[in-house]
């Protein structure tokens, strides 16, 4: 860290080398895209690179990069979505030239070939959550953090993560209820 914070590069290609999977693979969770996942990432760590010096060394590294991870996903997200209502706002006054936006199927890397089809609906089901369940969602599932990791990662207390872990398995169960009934009764 201190050969990083000093701006040498060999430490931060090592830094990317050793922390790029687990980025990409919390950014993937989060947008579900792989081409954005990728430029989210690259992101991730051009942001390190500038702000390694606000590193105290009071969490873990990959605490305080979880973080800068999980924050750069959803502040993409929000900005999705701003862009998705100004297309809106433009339709209304006869000025369409939004492009509808429809998530592509996605495929976590980490998910076996003979699950896709549920890992698909279950992909969009998470999708669909508000953005911090997603995010504690993702983390606990997906990144496997404890709840006290994750409530280090979004600033929050372990009780909140329990509570969105909590709203989130019920979102959830309400969204694949019928899918699961349909398919596998």
């Amino acid at each position: 860290m201190e050969q990083l914070k000093r701006g040498d590069e060999s430490s931060f290609k090592t830094i990317v080398a050793q922390w790029k999977n687990m980025v990409y693979n919390t950014v993937l969770g989060i947008v579900q895209n792989e081409t954005e996942a990728e430029d989210l990432t690259q992101d991730v760590f051009i942001k390190v690179f500038e702000n390694i010096s606000s590193f105290k060394g009071e969490s873990k590294f990959s605490t305080w990069l979880y973080r800068i991870a999980t924050t750069t996903a959803l502040d993409h997200l929000r900005s999705r979505k701003r862009k998705k209502r100004f297309g809106f706002v433009q339709s209304i006054f006869g000025h369409d030239q939004e492009k509808k936006e429809q998530l592509p199927d996605f495929h976590h890397p980490g998910v076996k070939l003979d699950n896709k089809e549920r890992a698909t609906v279950l992909f969009k089901a998470i999708s669909s959550l508000p953005e911090n369940q997603k995010a504690a969602y993702t983390l606990h599932k997906l990144e496997g953090l404890s709840y006290r990791e994750i409530s280090e990662v979004l600033h929050t207390t372990v009780p909140a993560v329990e509570s969105l872990m909590s709203r989130a398995n019920a979102n959830l169960r309400k969204k694949l209820e019928d899918y699961y009934t349909k398919h596998y009764r």
